[in-house]
């Protein structure tokens, strides 16, 4: 678990967002999230770049064409691929709205709760697999976790863009209230059942602890069920995000091919 006070900065409401790398841009530029300001390396110039301006232009961006190291200041990283967008704060959903919005869709809900995950590369890593595989929303607490920040948003590959995240005052209230609307929680720990042998076939919220500490201890306890991965090297656990993205996908697996 890793705890960078740079990278750890909570994202309130009302932060700007500063969005780099050429992939995580153009995720951004395909959702329906407004971009203030678009910045440009001055030095560079391609057809990726120029697609990019053209499109940030139609979503009415500013376009600031700047030094290099501007645009490294401006990241604190130099893996900027000559591109940044400044954008209004992530809008972080409430635990209601993103129930309420999966059960009018009709298919068995879906989501990723993560308890104390610190590291944005794993917190983004997780946003983005749960994305990719149609997860309705990515529940965080307030506190005890890392927020949306830059870091997340590029790790996330714009990911983030596309999915809710809800966050909560209290991660166990939280797990009662999903419990109490019928979802069956199951937490992920090296301790329980095998996933492969356990239904995850119903509506499912899975539940990811850090790689330090695993799910914290109230909240394992209010679990429905404990399920892991079968381990037959010597290494005893896996990287909450490697292993959270296994995890969903045995859950996808089972949704269509049953157990």
């Amino acid at each position: 678990m890793s705890k960078n006070n740079e990278n750890n900065r909570e994202v309130r409401e009302t932060d700007e967002l500063v969005v780099y790398g050429k992939n995580a841009v153009l995720e951004l530029l395909r959702s329906d999230k407004k971009i203030d300001t678009l910045y440009i390396d001055s030095k560079r110039e391609d057809r990726q770049q120029s697609f990019i301006v053209s499109s940030a232009k139609e979503k009415g961006a500013v376009i600031k064409r700047v030094h290099p190291k501007k645009l490294e200041a401006l990241c604190n990283n130099t893996g900027h691929q000559g591109v940044a967008a400044l954008v209004p704060g992530i809008e972080y959903k409430e635990l209601g709205e993103v129930l309420d919005k999966s059960f009018e869709k009709g298919t068995a809900p879906l989501f990723v709760v993560c308890d104390g995950i610190y590291d944005p590369q794993n917190l983004g890593a997780i946003i983005r697999t749960a994305e990719v595989a149609g997860a309705d929303a990515v529940i965080i607490p307030k506190r005890n976790s890392v927020g949306v920040n830059s870091t997340v948003f590029r790790a996330s590959a714009g990911a983030a863009s596309h999915i809710d995240v809800a966050r909560v005052g209290n991660l166990p209230d939280a797990v009662r209230e999903l419990k109490k609307r019928g979802i069956f929680c199951y937490a992920a720990d090296m301790n329980g059942n095998s996933a492969y042998e356990t239904d995850l076939t119903g509506p499912i919220a899975l539940i990811v602890g850090s790689e330090g500490f695993g799910v914290s201890s109230l909240v394992l306890k209010l679990s429905d069920g404990v399920v892991c991965l079968p381990m037959a090297g010597k290494t005893n656990s896996l990287n909450a995000s490697v292993a959270a993205g296994a995890l969903i996908y045995e859950i996808i697996r089972q949704r269509k091919y049953s157990i």
